[in-house]
């Protein structure tokens, strides 16, 4: 099958390698010649640098790369996803079939990445591939799961046949809601949980604070008309596993600077990559808002990221809050 990966950062990337291997014919494209050029040169992409490149991986920066592929799978960060789609929509045939694995809420709108995609290129039952998936080890062949979630069964499962390996296991859903938020949700939980080492705390306080921010992300996700049981699953507390407390996580490496005196903006200077969760943090309480559900964790991280709160303070506030029943459906009379 003829494929094409947009966005050449480290996750892009791995699974660029990840298709290739498994016979695809696959290309992938930076928007930077320069960029294109060096990648095509060394066969590493400094983004995921202990990562040898297949020789028969393409890399290009021509978006017309995508033209006859049957399959095209949208990797840019949350942020920039409208002009990456933008450049290459003119060149996509109304069949192709598109794959979302970035994970966020856009600013403003509050649309999860598979909307937007949808709305800008007009491809309706886009796949949304999520789940507990670090670049580096998908690129180095570690065995991992993820979810391929759209309410069409044949789309879910075409992208489960794509992408399935001897280390790459791939379960479907309908439930693509369910799997937006959670990949988009667990990204600020993560960024919590680092900053809650970086300020010195446990592994109480993070168990607590996984463990209360699923509860969270089922909370919105049920309100969105999510399945509570996907939030259970791979693109919720698996995500979230792995997020929380993976080396690799740029989430949780920009949390535990913040937690150690840096101001956001230094933390994710210093990280040298996107830090999803700090974008999202801001549209998931502007999202908990609209749909009037507790998030107090959600809106702690928004006050220390965007309205200056101290990290100890806006901890101690969690910790203080009124006292209440660990579920709300706890069946007493």
């Amino acid at each position: 099958m003829k494929t094409a990966v947009i966005g050449a950062g480290a996750w892009g990337t791995a699974l660029a390698i990840l298709l290739c291997k498994n016979g695809h014919d696959t290309t992938l494209w930076c928007r930077n010649e320069e960029r294109a050029a060096e990648i095509r040169s060394t066969r590493v992409n400094p983004r995921l640098p202990r990562a040898v490149l297949p020789e028969s991986l393409t890399i290009s920066a021509d978006p017309a790369c995508v033209g006859n592929c049957q399959m095209v799978v949208i990797a840019s960060p949350s942020f920039p996803i409208r002009q990456v789609l933008s450049a290459v929509n003119p060149f996509l045939r109304p069949e192709t079939l598109l794959v979302s694995v970035t994970k966020g809420i856009e600013d403003g709108t509050l649309l999860r990445m598979s909307q937007i995609v949808s709305q800008v290129t007009g491809h309706q039952n886009v796949v949304a591939l999520t789940g507990p998936c670090h670049a580096e080890e998908v690129a180095a062949g570690i065995p991992t799961g993820c979810l391929a979630a759209c309410p069409d069964k044949e789309y879910a499962e075409f992208v489960q046949d794509a992408f399935m390996s001897d280390t790459f296991r791939v379960y479907t859903s309908p439930d693509v809601v369910g799997a937006e938020l959670g990949g988009a949700l667990k990204n600020v939980i993560a960024l919590c949980a680092g900053v809650v080492t970086g300020l010195g705390y446990g592994d109480n306080t993070r168990a607590m604070l996984m463990t209360r921010g699923l509860t969270e992300m089922a909370r919105l996700g049920v309100s969105l008309g999510a399945q509570k049981s996907t939030l259970a699953g791979l693109s919720g507390i698996g995500d979230l596993i792995v997020t929380c407390t993976s080396q690799h996580s740029r989430n949780n490496r920009a949390g535990i600077l913040i937690g150690q005196g840096a101001t956001p903006e230094q933390a994710m200077e210093q990280v040298g990559a996107v830090v999803e969760g700090y974008y999202a943090a801001k549209s998931a309480w502007a999202l908990c808002q609209k749909q009037q559900v507790e998030m107090p964790i959600i809106h702690a991280a928004y006050q220390a990221l965007y309205e200056g709160v101290d990290a100890r303070k806006a901890v101690a506030n969690l910790l203080t809050r009124q006292r209440k029943a660990e579920s709300e459906d706890a069946g007493w009379l």
